[in-house]
């Protein structure tokens, strides 16, 4: 990722901002600033900070990535960050200790009450894989399972609103035997490429925070289109799924130079944040960069969760006779 290529200083003498400490963001003021390399400005700053009710003696010095404006949009992710590890330790804390404790989590295991049905259901049709490391490896460019331990976590943050929609998801296609209109009136290129406009502007163009943030979506798109049909489906849509994917395949009709971002939408791409965490352990990512996309999807999941009426207000359809036949001879 590129730093920042400009020489200015982002932040000033005593201004009140947020600073990312390990997971979470806490209030600080800013008591200095230098370059790394005062031969280099090119190569980005360097900020002391004091922390809002710490002692001096945890001032310290911090690469610029690490702080945050405190706007109201920030003073939220924070709050919601913090609401989501304390949620994670009373959820550690209530469970008993046992052996199996170290094992891969299933797929959507961070999500919690009735939502958790979806999660085993849907992983239940993913075709020629197992619940165990087969359906992890099945994703190009995960790594091997038993070095999964020594991943750093991602403990996405998931609005309550997006919980729901989840929920009323898995019991329209599973209870309902409803479909998710596809091609959506909504794909996720339309979401994606909404939100990078709106989030664009408030980054410096060329700027680190510039060049996260166009390789976060594009990697939101690449794990979408390549687990969509492995392990994002409930077994209802399957049938769905392969007449849309020989369509694009075909590489002729109205799906035709188009991928799965395309044409399904954000009810979807929900599915793929809640199995976010278990991709991401199995990756060879650091805890700083995994800390930076957690902040960043945490962001997305944010910004969708205000505009659910906009991505998320598709009615799904009855999927007829004729698909209830072939689906259920294909089962």
């Amino acid at each position: 990722m590129a730093p920042s290529s400009s020489s200015s200083q982002a932040y000033s003498k005593d201004e009140k901002v947020l600073c990312f400490h390990h997971e979470l963001l806490y209030e600080a003021k800013v008591l200095e600033h230098k370059f790394k390399d005062p031969n280099d400005k090119k190569d980005g700053s360097l900020y002391r900070v004091h922390y809002k009710g710490w002692k001096n003696t945890w001032d310290d010095w911090v690469p610029q990535e690490r702080l945050r404006k405190l706007t109201e949009e920030n003073k939220e992710l924070a709050a919601n960050l913090k609401k989501d590890m304390d949620a994670q330790r009373r959820a550690v804390s209530s469970k008993p200790s046992t052996s199996t404790s170290t094992k891969k989590r299933p797929f959507g295991s961070d999500m919690t009450g009735s939502s958790a049905r979806w999660s085993e259901d849907r992983s239940s049709a993913a075709p020629q894989a197992s619940r165990g490391q087969k359906r992890g490896r099945e994703i190009e460019g995960i790594d091997k399972e038993d070095d999964f331990v020594r991943r750093p976590a991602v403990r996405l943050f998931i609005p309550d609103g997006l919980k729901s929609i989840l929920v009323d998801d898995w019991e329209k296609v599973t209870k309902e035997q409803k479909l998710a209109a596809v091609p959506s009136p909504t794909p996720i290129t339309q979401f994606l490429n909404e939100y990078y406009e709106a989030e664009a502007s408030a980054r410096r163009p060329g700027s680190a925070d510039a060049d996260i943030l166009e390789e976060v979506i594009a990697g939101v798109r690449e794990y979408f289109n390549k687990s969509l049909g492995r392990i994002l489906l409930y077994r209802f849509e399957r049938q769905q799924f392969y007449e849309v994917h020989k369509q694009i395949e075909a590489g002729h009709g109205e799906h035709a130079g188009k991928t799965l971002c395309d044409v399904y939408g954000c009810e979807h791409l929900l599915r793929l944040f809640v199995s976010m965490p278990d991709l991401i352990a199995h990756t060879n990512m650091d805890a700083p960069s995994v800390s930076r996309l957690r902040e960043e999807l945490s962001k997305m999941t944010q910004w969708l969760a205000k505009r659910i009426d906009r991505y998320l207000a598709t009615e799904y359809e009855h999927a007829g006779q004729d698909y209830l036949e072939t689906s259920k001879n294909g089962a």
